[in-house]
């Protein structure tokens, strides 16, 4: 029995939520952001992974994945770009470690400075979202195995799990944003331990692009 084309709803919610909490680029450069610049640029990078992860949704139901199988040249374009892209943001991730361990050493108004990779976070966490063409392959194959396929309006349950998955990951990052306000307050007076944090976020973006430039479509 299905719930308007949807099969067995609760496994599809409690997958979901499993998928949602797993780190990952998106949720980590959303709590970096909010630890650095605050809530309100917090919200900005969220929006941008919303946006992004809806383009993906969008993507998945015309048949992306299928295109990037067939077209092995195009996904090879996509991967290495991607992998280059969270590659360097973690390098300035990096860098900026760097400098918060040398603070003393630096002038207070460049300590003040918004940080390159912290910059426009609608924009980077939408690149961030998009530049994966893993996540199109993985939302079809997940998605797939709940949408009842003599269901004759199928857009109805992919419309369903798109909001489902949509609205969890909202609430994640929403908390996540209210986490790094918070971590905010205490990094501003230990520049070790937001230092160490930087690092740490730094090497997980390095990892996830060679994690990228390494996947294939198999």
């Amino acid at each position: 029995m299905s719930f308007y084309g949807v099969t067995d709803l609760w496994t599809y919610v409690m997958g979901a939520i499993g998928i949602i909490l797993l780190p990952g680029p998106n949720s980590l450069f959303v709590l970096s952001v909010a630890t650095v610049r605050g809530v309100k640029a917090g919200y900005k990078g969220a929006l941008g992974v919303f946006v992004g992860d809806t383009i993906l949704l969008a993507l998945t139901a015309l048949g992306a994945a299928g295109l990037l199988r067939s077209n092995p040249q195009l996904f090879t374009v996509v991967k290495y770009t991607g992998a280059a892209y969270l590659g360097w943001l973690g390098l300035n991730l990096l860098w900026a470690a760097v400098q918060k361990w040398r603070g003393n050493d630096v002038p207070a108004e460049q300590v003040a400075e918004i940080p390159a990779n912290m910059a426009q976070p609608f924009k980077r966490a939408l690149f961030i979202s998009l530049l994966n063409p893993k996540a199109i392959l993985f939302l079809l194959s997940f998605f797939v195995q709940f949408i009842d396929p003599s269901y004759d309006t199928p857009a109805v349950p992919f419309l369903i799990l798109s909001a489902i998955v949509m609205t969890f990951s909202a609430v994640y990052l929403c908390a996540l944003i209210v986490a790094g306000a918070r971590l905010a307050k205490i990094f501003r007076a230990r520049k070790r331990l937001s230092g160490g944090l930087s690092s740490a976020v730094g090497g997980l973006f390095v990892w996830f692009g060679v994690k990228l430039a390494t996947a294939s479509l198999g």
